[in-house]
């Protein structure tokens, strides 16, 4: 007889190693590696060009997915002088001339999301009705995806290519059968395939999109191989609007669970800068804030001798709960700054593009939907709520609420 699995607990109450000097662990496919937890410590491995993340796309996980983040093409597992060459030809298409021009119809389409949740009246899943609805309207405007011809991407099938890119492995009970409908690597495949024939008309007939503006990008500078092309716009396309998704049904897990004296205060646009960057720093997106690092030689970090090619379990989680540089830790006065800049969003050569994304729309979307909905409130039990699970993010699968 089968038992039902214990209630999981929402991500910003998920236990983390207290941070402490490197130590010796073993990784989840059996690997030895360094533990690092420390805040500094953590920076320093992330930035410092003796830690390599080159060749460490099959080390750390016991398999079983199809994730785009573990193909060597994707530019998360790339290192050196071919990561730096991608990385700047990436970076020209997000400049912040380019991103200040997005921003107005970020707000119109968080705004509008808003209008439509308020307009279908109370009650209402703010799974349903908000958070996914606003990082898919972005996605497909930003990557031209939004048209009524052959690149218009339907939300049912980005998310099941999403599932196959983020895919940790496990089955995921709250998931539509459609969603698995495909074997993840055929999944991953269709969308390979999607994404290349959508790269060539952007070739052919360029637009004011994302996707064209890479393709412009990598074209002018020569030297970017089709294929991680192909999976740079795969990874921006699926994984950005997820990690959006996650970051956004998480943190209204908390503030509307556990702060809910602070929702009305959102409408202050000030307040919710400064309260937008604590949520992005607490909370994580997934259970796993892990990543790893190898050793191209010895090397002294936090007083702690790393032998040269030993791989390093680097918690970005237990860093940003660090005491020694977040004494007030997450239930301090949410609208005061940060002491110290946040690693949620990685740092040195692999820090997240989508960073500027991630900060605006959810900024955007609690100010906007504060000041339509003030009194804005759960209608089930934090520990009662059901989770999206089966990816490397998870989010709440419904957010019931009443106003």
């Amino acid at each position: 007889m089968s038992t039902a699995a214990p209630a999981l607990p929402p991500l910003h109450r998920l236990p983390v190693t207290p941070a402490q000097p490197p130590h010796p662990t073993t990784l989840p496919d059996g690997t030895p590696a360094w533990l690092v937890t420390r805040y500094h410590d953590v920076r320093q491995t992330l930035t410092d060009p003796r830690f390599t993340r080159g060749d460490l796309h099959t080390v750390g996980t016991p398999g079983g997915g199809a994730d785009v983040s573990s193909n060597p093409a994707s530019m998360f597992n790339q290192d050196g002088p071919e990561h730096r060459r991608l990385r700047s030809t990436v970076q020209r298409a997000f400049t912040a001339r380019a991103i200040a021009g997005w921003q107005p119809w970020v707000a119109e389409s968080v705004q509008q999301a808003v209008d439509a949740l308020a307009a279908g009246g109370s009650p209402a899943d703010l799974v349903d009705a908000f958070t996914r609805p606003v990082p898919f309207a972005v996605t497909s405007r930003l990557m031209g995806l939004d048209g009524d011809g052959p690149d218009h991407l339907d939300e049912q099938r980005l998310r099941r290519w999403t599932r196959a890119i983020l895919s940790d492995g496990t089955q995921d009970d709250t998931a539509a059968p459609a969603d698995d409908a495909l074997d993840p690597a055929d999944a991953l495949a269709e969308y390979a395939a999607y994404t290349g024939e959508l790269i060539a008309r952007r070739r052919r007939t360029p637009g004011d999109d994302l996707v064209s503006s890479l393709v412009r990008a990598a074209d002018q500078d020569g030297g970017v191989p089709e294929e991680s092309l192909v999976y740079l716009v795969c990874g921006l396309t699926a994984s950005g609007n997820e990690s959006v998704t996650g970051a956004l049904g998480n943190a209204l897990v908390y503030l509307l669970g556990e702060r809910p004296e602070y929702w009305p205060r959102l409408a202050d646009p000030d307040t919710t800068e400064h309260v937008t960057e604590r949520l992005l720093h607490f909370i994580p997106l997934g259970d796993d804030e892990a990543t790893t690092r190898r050793a191209t030689e010895p090397v002294d970090l936090g007083g702690v001798h790393i032998p040269g090619d030993a791989v390093l379990a680097v918690s970005l989680g237990s860093a940003n709960r660090d005491t020694a540089v977040f004494p007030d830790g997450l239930d301090a006065d949410l609208d005061h700054p940060l002491p110290a800049p946040t690693l949620a969003f990685s740092a040195g050569p692999h820090y997240c593009l989508g960073a500027w994304r991630m900060r605006l729309e959810m900024r955007e979307s609690l100010r906007r939907l504060a000041t339509a909905l003030p009194g804005l409130r759960l209608t089930t039990p934090v520990d009662r709520l059901t989770w999206q699970l089966g990816t490397t993010t998870r989010s709440p699968a419904h957010l019931p609420v009443a106003w």
